[in-house]
């Protein structure tokens, strides 16, 4: 049975004709109630369709910082966030949370940094060297191999920096953690990452979230159809002189 720890997020904001961002984007603006029933979650949709302002705001409301972190991370580099966590509601079970983590790809630089800024050494939960003295890459197998436990996690295009062979591997870092009782709620472009078996697959539309299969799923789709037909492509792009 999975460990839910975040059960339902309700948005209490009435939308208005007047909304701006983000309340104007279609995955909020359809968003009245979401229930976690599996330990893995995907919210997944194309470039600019909200799914990061969401996971942000589900991040900010479960007590973690807005732009990485867990529950002691307190830094500020921009004031960037949204206003968004202050309408949404979260509904949570009685299990005890032993750690969280708000994986956000675009500022974990800043992450690492304030964790440099720490006294003694702050990264024994993280291979007991410095990220900064790694590859991105490198950094991030690290952060993914020793840092989850059992929890509540939010990542946000944990692909950007990862091989397909770490890919590969970060399916087996989730089933880890799943096994010791974590729940993940996950954004991703990949193929690979969203190949998580028995999760729950949300795509945002032009009507807000809705749920769809591995094999309906556009990510999945695409690239299937990419691989199969590269030269095609190709010369349909343009890319032959």
């Amino acid at each position: 049975m999975a460990n839910i720890f975040l059960s339902t997020i309700i948005n209490t904001h009435e939308p208005q004709p007047e909304d701006k961002y983000p309340f104007n984007i279609p995955v909020i603006k359809h968003l009245k109630e979401l229930n976690f029933t599996t330990s893995v979650t995907y919210i997944i949709g194309e470039n600019g369709s909200g799914k990061s302002t969401l996971l942000e705001a589900i991040a900010v409301r479960m007590g973690m910082n807005a732009e990485g972190g867990g529950r002691n991370f307190n830094f500020r580099t921009t004031e960037t966030h949204s206003e968004l966590y202050e309408a949404l509601r979260t509904v949570k079970t009685p299990y005890y949370l032993y750690d969280n983590f708000f994986y956000r790809a675009e500022s974990f630089y800043n992450a690492v940094s304030y964790l440099e800024s720490l006294p003694d050494n702050p990264f024994y939960s993280y291979g007991g060297k410095s990220l900064h003295e790694r590859s991105h890459g490198e950094g991030m197998v690290n952060f993914f191999e020793n840092r989850l436990e059992q929890g509540f996690y939010i990542f946000d295009e944990p692909e950007a920096a990862l091989s397909y062979q770490n890919q590969l591997r970060f399916l087996l870092w989730m089933k880890n953690a799943v096994d010791a009782g974590s729940q993940i709620i996950i954004s991703t472009h990949s193929p690979v990452i969203l190949a998580y078996p028995d999760a729950t697959i949300l795509v945002i539309g032009e009507n807000g979230l809705e749920p769809t299969t591995y094999e309906d799923c556009y990510i999945y789709r695409d690239m299937y159809a990419f691989v199969s037909n590269v030269k095609l492509i190709q010369q349909e792009l343009g890319l032959y002189d």
